[in-house]
This record gives structure tokens, sequence and C-alpha cells, in this order.
């Protein structure tokens, strides 16, 4: 083999690292930013509140005590303007606000578009009727936990997300009415116990070992 044939297959094996390396770099950096545009925001994730809340047993003024149905109303808005969602069977459970379990109620999932918002009544009885009249506090007002757990997809143009998990929940006061003392919709915040490993990818860490791999090699 001549001088010159062995320096072209060195510049052609050059060639191929050097195409090999671009290769890895431009991958990575698309997956990045796919990951980047797809990942969730804190301002994409659905707003829920508890906009109206009725517990018939504890109005005073119908003195009807057997009848301890919860009658509520969650609202759950889509703040994105660019991105529809999917949403799982929403999942709410009742309890009082010492976590003595009250009774559960399930919304079917559905689909909510662009800045749209979606009410969600509902009605539960509780497994015991003790539980609702033992949530009245010494001051006269009685005090419950309501927790949601979902999951959602989100929607472009052109295809849709994997899915994240939404956990929240929030303290409902009820008056001696027998309805919520806030007048105002009751936000549902995160649960300190919910994980946020639904939010994670390991997309750029798929890149640095990429690119890892790469300078081991050469």
């Amino acid at each position: 083999m001549s001088r010159f044939d062995a320096q072209r297959r060195a510049d052609c094996r050059k060639c191929w690292w050097r195409f090999g390396f671009c290769l890895i770099i431009t991958t990575g950096v698309i997956i990045l930013l796919v990951w980047i545009e797809l990942r969730p925001k804190g301002s994409d994730v659905p707003k829920c509140s508890i906009d109206y809340f009725y517990v018939p047993a504890l109005n005073k003024t119908l003195n009807s005590r057997l009848n301890t149905t919860l009658n509520f109303m969650v609202r759950l808005d889509n703040p994105n303007s660019d991105h529809g969602i999917y949403y799982d069977d929403v999942h709410l459970s009742f309890s009082s606000v010492t976590y003595v379990f009250i009774a559960n109620y399930t919304v079917p999932r559905f689909y909510q578009g662009r800045n749209k918002k979606a009410k969600k009544w509902g009605q539960v009885v509780p497994l015991n009727n003790q539980t609702v009249l033992e949530a009245v506090l010494p001051n006269g007002l009685a005090s419950f936990r309501i927790n949601l757990k979902t999951q959602v997809r989100y929607k472009n143009s052109f295809w849709k997300t994997r899915r994240f998990g939404v956990d929240v929940g929030a303290e409902v006061e009820v008056n001696g009415d027998g309805f919520k003392s806030n007048k105002k919709g009751i936000k549902m915040r995160k649960s300190d116990s919910s994980s946020s490993s639904s939010l994670r990818s390991y997309l750029p860490v798929c890149v640095l070992m990429n690119l890892l791999v790469f300078f081991a090699i050469c």
C-alpha cells in the first residue's frame, strides 16, 4: 500500500470520526430542545379549585343531621393557549382535617381545550355519617380535606406528551349554613407528600452519556 493510499484512508477515518461527532452533538441538541419544549412548566399545570361545597347536615336552619351528603363543584382551568389537556380519570378523596376518611368520587376522563375551564359537579354519600358530624370544630365551624389526583397529557397541533401526575389538595371550612365559608374559589395546591418525579426526564442524561461515550472511544 502506497503512502498516498494510507494517508487517504487515515483522512477518511478522521472524516467519519468528525461525522460521528457531529451526529452525536446534533442528535443531543435536538433531543434537548424537544425535552425543553415538551416538559411542562409550572404555568402549564392545570389550575384546580373548589368553587362550591355544601353539607345539608351542617345547615343549622334545616335541622337535618341525617342528610350528610357532600355536594361540591371542582373547577379545572387550562391556562395554556397552545396546549390542550387530556385528563385521565380524576380521583377525589374527602376526609376530615384529621385525615379520617369520608368518601371517594371519580370524574371520568375528559379532554379540555386551550384556555378552557371545566366545572365538575358531584355528590358523595359518606360511608359513615358520623365522620361528617365529627368534622365540626369547637367554634361551630366544620373543616374538610379534599385531595385530587389524576394524570394528564398535553396536546399541541402535532403530538401528545407523555403522562404527568397532578396531586393537589385543599382544606374547606364550612359555616353554620352548611356552605363553605370562603365565598371565593379555594385553590387546590400541591400536596407535600406528592412526588415531582413525574415531571422528571432523563433525556439530558442521555445526551451527556452520548458525549462521554464518544470521548471515551477517542
